[in-house]
């Protein structure tokens, strides 16, 4: 097992999950039925200033290479955010996925979860450059591409430290098993917010 089999083993593994979370009813969800540009700029920020101060948590707390990388992960993803939110923002709620993500208290399944969240946010990013370009802003589309380039970037860091870290075969098991909660998370949020908004998310592919 290394980072690279866990990864598409979670994403074969929950082959339904990223086939919803990386279509447009994903984006309607993140932005509460709201398809304007403000609003996905918003969604896109709350996501990452999420995870930069769940970051910064986890790097005050970690050592060795596993704290190198989160704070350098918390510092991108909070200059995400900068660059991406809406004039006048405000901070909204945080996404599920978070929650479920915070109650990971050691390495392996801290990094396995992360590599969970750039998993569902890699679908995200996706949706929000098709979201641009139907909405003839190629300057934003070109936004979201390099967020999407770097999310994709930083999962692959991700991936690497996974492999230094996870020493055993309990080890690469508490990743997997982070990694497919925090996806599950995200699409238990995915279908309840759908759901409360009268929409039938097991009817959208």
């Amino acid at each position: 097992m290394d980072g690279t089999d866990l990864a598409d083993r979670v994403r074969d593994d929950h082959e339904t999950a990223f086939s919803r979370l990386g279509s447009s009813k994903a984006l309607y969800a993140l932005t509460a039925g709201e398809m304007e540009a403000d609003a996905v700029r918003a969604a896109a920020a709350d996501d990452q200033y999420a995870a930069a101060d769940l970051l910064d948590d986890w790097a005050m707390v970690e050592h060795g290479d596993a704290a190198s990388l989160l704070a350098y992960l918390a510092e991108e993803t909070r200059d995400h955010a900068e660059s991406v939110e809406p004039d006048g923002y405000e901070r909204g709620d945080d996404p599920a996925l978070y929650d479920r993500l915070a109650f990971e208290d050691d390495t392996p399944g801290r990094l396995g979860g992360l590599l969970g969240r750039y998993l569902v946010v890699a679908e995200y990013a996706g949706q929000m450059v098709g979201f641009f370009v139907g909405d003839a802003d190629p300057k934003a589309a070109a936004e979201f591409r390099e967020l999407r380039t770097a999310v994709e970037d930083e999962r692959d860091r991700v991936v690497e430290t996974l492999d230094d870290v996870c020493e055993s075969d309990d080890d690469w098991d508490a990743a997997g098993d982070a990694a497919a909660a925090v996806v599950e998370a995200a699409y238990d949020d995915y279908v309840e917010t759908l759901e409360s908004m009268g929409v039938k998310p097991k009817n959208v592919c």
